[in-house]
């Protein structure tokens, strides 16, 4: 009798939940998800038939976990809950483990897939965040990874750009990595197997000018700020 009760009022408490969410939404802009999402689904159809574990790193709030689940694969989300999230993290979606992958205690397991969605640019030390994402998958196994990117210039903290239009003020940085910053990361142990450039703003760098609606998929000599990445661990 006890345990129906719970289970009831846990649903009502999420039917508020959900209602509350649904009456507040507000339309603010565009973001870049439907261009990240595509591309970690459409590697994953090209990996059903080898691939069946993924790890999806700093989950945050997003039902990306879940989606990956319901589309077959056994999935571990993970974000640095404790130090990251001032406030604490609550994923309704999934469960999300505290790990922070920078010093990852996934030790025991390995994974033949690894999901790095707009995360990593918030990561000041991203190569100890690569080099455990590495380490966590199994040989042959690929790494997802989307990134604000422009070839050959790196920027600290685009948010503190002085042509950037969002972003001012936030209490972590947002990094633009380059074609430096990728070497390293290949030389780690892994390959590219695809690589996407895509602009998504007017100016040079991410966050910088008029925001591109909808966005464009370029080529490495064309004006980009986004690329989306499948690494191989060899």
């Amino acid at each position: 009798m006890i345990k129906p009760f719970i289970h009831s009022l846990g649903r009502r408490y999420l039917n508020r939940v959900c209602r509350s969410e649904y009456e507040a939404q507000q339309f603010k802009r565009w973001n870049e998800r439907p261009v990240e999402f595509r591309f970690v689904f459409e590697q994953l159809t090209r990996l059903c038939g080898t691939a069946r574990t993924v790890v999806d790193v700093g989950t945050g709030t997003t039902a990306l976990p879940h989606l990956m689940a319901n589309c077959g694969f056994v999935v571990t989300a993970i974000d640095n809950v404790r130090d990251y999230w001032t406030e604490g993290m609550v994923n309704r979606h999934f469960l999300v483990k505290d790990d922070d992958i920078t010093k990852s205690t996934l030790a025991s397991e390995s994974f033949d897939v690894a999901t790095c969605v707009s995360v990593l640019e918030h990561i000041p030390p991203h190569e100890k965040a690569m080099a455990n994402m590495h380490r966590v998958l199994k040989s042959g196994g690929h790494l997802i990874l989307t990134i604000p990117y422009h070839d050959n210039e790196y920027h600290a903290n685009v948010y503190d750009h002085a042509e950037s239009t969002i972003g001012r003020g936030l209490p972590y940085v947002c990094q633009s990595y380059s074609r430096a910053e990728l070497n390293k990361w290949v030389a780690l142990g892994f390959e590219i197997a695809e690589q996407e450039f895509w602009q998504m703003w007017a100016g040079r760098l991410w966050t910088c000018g008029e925001k591109l609606n909808p966005p464009r998929r370029t080529g490495v000599s064309e004006p980009h700020q986004l690329t989306c990445l499948l690494l191989r661990k060899v």
